[in-house]
């Protein structure tokens, strides 16, 4: 039964992504704010066919660490497919950071362009780092929420990968209070799995950072806060569905 309903959740997945990009590229004639509710509805989407479909539950904690409006540093861990889809719903204004690769992609990298979302070139060296901070300082000060996940990679559940210094340059340049997140999403929906398996997905929203800290310290009270989070969250009892 998981194995249909995972076949069934994949199809309509993409049948519906595919269809959000072929009708929203007329939105690029709108303002942003157009296409962020559009991918808002888009991924509150596919997060109700996760439920109805594979039942996986989401559970958001610690959501009045979220901003509800203005500039924000999102430092979230990085485990599915399922947390690049997670905060078009969770934020207002969401600029994610990702591989400029998936910025080439017909259509839709059009409409992340479109968003302010910031490619990052992994192998750019030093010349990379400052065309990130300086896109970040952009984003920031028109009001965005900038997702970076600062492991640079997908982490199996319950580890955390050692974090990449875009982060911390990033902070530094904008100055903005960093939110941690740990996930367990990997368990649920894993590293290019073609199985969804049922049970409550967790958003854990950790407390701010305050800006001004030492980059190295940081880093350390980020990622310590996150691992965490994230070991607590490998508990089995995190498996049961609701």
């Amino acid at each position: 039964m998981t194995a249909i309903r995972s076949a069934l959740f994949n199809l309509l997945f993409f049948a519906a992504t595919a269809l959000t990009v072929l009708f929203g590229l007329p939105l690029l004639a709108f303002p942003p704010s157009v296409m962020h509710a559009y991918l808002r509805a888009w991924a509150r989407l596919m997060i109700w066919l996760l439920r109805v479909v594979c039942g996986i539950r989401l559970r958001v904690t610690g959501a009045e660490n979220l901003p509800i409006h203005g500039a924000a540093l999102i430092a979230a861990q990085h485990q599915s497919a399922f947390d690049t889809v997670v905060w078009h719903a969770l934020l207002p204004r969401p600029a994610y950071v990702m591989k400029a690769e998936l910025m080439r992609i017909p259509g839709w990298g059009a409409m992340a362009r479109h968003v302010h979302s910031i490619p990052v070139d992994r192998d750019g060296g030093a010349s990379a780092l400052k065309r990130l901070v300086r896109a970040t300082r952009d984003a920031a000060a028109a009001g965005y929420q900038v997702v970076i996940f600062p492991e640079g990679t997908r982490s199996a559940p319950g580890e955390v990968a050692p974090w990449q210094p875009g982060f911390a340059a990033m902070a530094a340049a904008t100055a903005l209070p960093v939110v941690p997140v740990a996930t367990n999403s990997g368990r649920f929906w894993g590293k290019r799995a073609f199985t969804k398996r049922p049970g409550i997905l967790t958003v854990a929203v950790l407390p701010p950072i305050p800006p001004g800290l030492p980059r190295s310290e940081l880093t350390a009270r980020a990622e310590a806060a996150v691992a965490a989070a994230s070991a607590a969250l490998s508990d089995p009892v995190d498996k049961m569905v609701e």
